[in-house]
């Protein structure tokens, strides 16, 4: 990235800037200042984030005379648990955190979710900061205050809005990020042309190539255009009661296939995304929505780009079927026991539909399992 850029999500007396440039986690500590309530902080981080940024926080953080103490937690989803939470929680309480303490949240999306909903629950709520260093959380789950935890029954079932007090999107954090990682993040990228950004989904099939390059100015367009898009619609829709609800375009029928393989390596989130975006998509030229040739585009740009677009596996079993629907209607968007979709009259026309029949959902899975 060339320069940096402050995008603020506008939430009154509650606002935030997300910051996106290079270098922030070193100068972390003089972005955290004018934030912060006292000078002591807990940096809640993971072992591979800490072997690669670890270092260069703690320097910029002392250099500012900042305090902390770090927790650091196993990798992967399956540390957004009960388990950990619970560890997350009582290590930070035997580090003497107080209300006017703050977390700091250094890594993707798991350990921004977890450590988010632990500074929610923390003394009934204490600030936290995220820096995310993948391009899914600098684009997405770092921005909004959505904080969550999983459990066996589906994917950030328990948790809290609780807005962060800044985000530091170090561009710089993506140059060690494995390419798969960086393809998963990239579907979120994709997803704001999708809901009302067709111009934008045009620049990405231009210029896909050069944001997955990591070429500086590339990336750090299609960072900018995405982060100003969600803090748009958080501004306007904080709590999800309207607008908001389409940023989930894709998830319900991702966050299905999601806990079927277990929330792990075998389906990354970003790429669990990709995979229902297509089949909202598909479910929307089912229903003579959508024209056709704009679920082929959409097909051709995310399978360009590495995405899946079709599920995993081979199973067209109805038991295999049966379970992916009884995961969706388990999604915390269903409304009294009717699952809610985020639909398409086209690239760039999102909408929210209450009044897909689960006869259409059975059709559609066993076409999309049999493929």
């Amino acid at each position: 990235m060339t320069s940096m850029r402050r995008i603020e999500v506008g939430l009154g007396r509650r606002s935030y800037d997300i910051v996106a440039g290079p270098g922030l986690i070193e100068r972390a500590g003089d972005h955290l200042l004018p934030v912060l309530r006292r000078r002591h902080i807990a940096v809640v981080t993971d072992d591979n984030v800490a072997a690669q940024h670890l270092p260069r926080l703690a320097a910029g953080l002392t250099a500012a005379g900042i305090e902390f103490v770090t927790v650091v937690l196993p990798p992967g989803e399956a540390t957004k648990s009960f388990r950990y939470l619970e560890n997350l929680l009582t290590r930070l309480l035997e580090a003497g955190l107080d209300r006017g303490s703050c977390i700091l949240a250094l890594g993707g999306g798991v350990i921004g979710d977890l450590a988010g909903f632990a500074a929610a629950v923390l003394l009934r709520g204490i600030d936290y900061v995220q820096i995310p260093t993948t391009l899914l959380a600098q684009v997405d789950s770092a921005v909004g205050g959505k904080t969550a935890i999983d459990t066996p029954q589906g994917k950030n079932l328990i948790g809290a809005f609780h807005q962060p007090r800044l985000v530091l999107a170090d561009t710089t954090a993506l140059s060690t990020l494995p390419d798969r990682e960086l393809r998963a993040g990239y579907a979120e990228v994709a997803k704001y042309g999708l809901i009302d950004r067709p111009d934008f989904f045009g620049w990405l099939e231009e210029n896909s190539v050069r944001v997955l390059a990591r070429e500086d100015d590339a990336l750090a367009h299609a960072i900018a255009v995405s982060c100003e898009a969600k803090a748009g619609v958080v501004a306007a829709d904080e709590r999800e009661v309207g607008r908001r609800a389409l940023l989930n375009l894709g998830h319900t029928f991702g966050h299905a296939f999601e806990a079927e393989t277990g929330f792990g390596e075998a389906l990354l989130h970003g790429e669990a995304v990709s995979l229902g975006m297509v089949l909202a998509f598909r479910m929307s030229v089912r229903l003579g929505l959508c024209p056709p040739e704009d679920l082929v585009r959409m097909r051709a740009h995310l399978a360009g780009a590495g995405l899946p677009i079709d599920p995993p596996g081979a199973n067209a079993s109805q038991a295999r079927r049966d379970a992916l629907m009884e995961r969706m209607r388990r999604d915390k968007k269903t409304e009294a026991g009717h699952i809610v979709l985020v639909l398409a009259r086209g690239i760039g026309r999102a909408f929210v539909h209450r009044e897909v029949g689960e006869d259409a959902l059975v059709t559609l899975l066993d076409e999309a399992l049999a493929a």
